[in-house]
């Protein structure tokens, strides 16, 4: 029987080395898997004897006593999509400079520094040596390779061209991570505010305001109306602010509930189209993802159909993904996509008349990326105007607050001075 030397990854992620006997690479690696670890690299070795075997089969359970080391940072942080477009993006590089797929994926496995993202990469590399197709190889892996990436991978397994579409594949996950950051930086402002308003109104109402009532309780005069709600709503936030946040916690978990039923979610998602600012702006994003997901998927030689079940779970709202799934059964029963689309009364008209034009020319893949294109700047464009609006309604809401707290304890103080005075 033949002694491989073996290097692989422990159940901690960190590397072993050893020598062991199996009756080939494939039976070796299901040996070592059973002692959780995963093989990297094997070959044939003359060396070693009965401490190097017993070595290799000791080596996990040596690793289970007080010296462990636990490569906390990779297993806690997960892979981001930032390193799954960066793997593609280097992938496609290394196929396009003529290296072959295997020695392509050890290359880009080696520097891999995150373990949850290492390990797959590893498992991946070894089916792909065993005669697996790298789609099928990548499926094993579903939260981190999802359906549009290994159906793109296959059909270009299957068009030859594997390098342009994971190519393309990089430029479509860089492209959908600058959107999700633009949204969520056009976010940060008013939340950011929101909460340095309510630390202000907290420290408000706990610390000066209570001081304040003493001493007009003391002068035992009659207080304004403002003066006394805000004196009310002070001691109702002092004494019952568990009741408070019990009924906002209890709010939110009945609106998490009903917006998760089928009528609750609907309804909730047609609200947020309806609304004035947010709904076009909502619509405008999911129209974009909509359109760049489906043109890459087209581009990269994925059939109609399947490209439309995919790109249909791209959209978070579910009036549009029903209008999508909609327009699939009629794409099936021979019905152009334009025609189907705006039949639902969901999708702009813009985008409707320019996928009509691409249908009739007969490219349909590059008007969709014009549709994405021209909606992300929209959305910029949106996104900005939004932020330039939020900032000085903000600060007006947030004066008007302080304002009001300010008048209300200044009043029965000038009240009290103007009564003092000698006339």
């Amino acid at each position: 029987m033949p002694m491989y030397a073996y290097k692989g990854l422990g159940p901690t992620g960190k590397a072993i080395t050893g020598l062991r006997d199996a009756e080939s690479p494939k039976l070796l690696r299901q040996i070592l898997r059973k002692d959780g670890i995963v093989v990297t690299d094997c070959e044939v070795s003359t060396k070693g004897g009965a401490k190097a075997r017993h070595d290799a089969r000791t080596g996990v359970a040596a690793k289970k006593g007080l010296s462990r080391e636990v490569d906390f940072g990779g297993f806690l942080l997960g892979v981001k999509k930032a390193e799954i477009a960066a793997f593609t993006r280097q992938m496609a590089t290394l196929l396009r400079s003529g290296i072959p797929l295997a020695e392509s994926l050890t290359a880009l496995y080696e520097q891999i520094q995150n373990v949850r993202f290492k390990v797959p990469i590893g498992e991946i590399r070894t089916a792909v040596n065993e005669g697996s197709s790298l789609a099928d190889a990548m499926a094993k892996h579903p939260k981190i390779f999802d359906e549009l990436y290994t159906s793109m991978v296959r059909a270009g397994e299957v068009a030859g061209n594997l390098d342009d579409v994971l190519a393309r594949l990089a430029d479509f996950l860089e492209g959908s991570q600058k959107l999700k950051s633009k949204v969520q930086g056009a976010m940060i402002y008013p939340v950011i505010m929101l909460l340095v308003g309510a630390a202000i109104m907290i420290v408000l109402m706990t610390a000066v305001i209570p001081e304040i009532t003493r001493m007009f309780a003391q002068q035992g005069r009659a207080l304004p109306w403002n003066t006394r709600l805000l004196i009310w709503t002070a001691n109702l936030f002092r004494h019952y602010w568990w009741v408070m946040l019990l009924s906002i916690v209890a709010l939110g978990y009945l609106f998490w509930w009903w917006s998760h039923t089928p009528n609750g979610r609907k309804d909730w998602h047609a609200f947020i189209l309806a609304m004035p600012l947010i709904g076009p702006l909502a619509r405008h994003i999911a129209v974009s993802r909509f359109a760049r997901t489906l043109g890459t998927m087209l581009t990269s030689g994925v059939e109609m159909l399947k490209s439309l079940d995919i790109a249909k779970q791209i959209l978070g709202n579910v009036v549009l993904r029903k209008a999508v799934e909609d327009a699939k059964k009629a794409v099936t029963e021979g019905e152009s996509l334009a025609t189907t689309l705006r039949r639902s009364n969901q999708f702009p008209s813009t985008m409707i008349h320019m996928i009509a034009v691409g249908e009739r020319a007969g490219q349909l893949e590059q008007m969709l990326q014009r549709i994405a294109d021209a909606y992300e700047a929209e959305v910029d464009m949106k996104l900005n105007r939004l932020t330039s609006l939020l900032e000085p309604l903000m600060l007006v809401f947030m004066g008007a607050g302080v304002g009001f707290v300010v008048f209300s304890i200044l009043q029965p103080i000038m009240d009290m001075g103007s009564l003092s005075r000698p006339h």
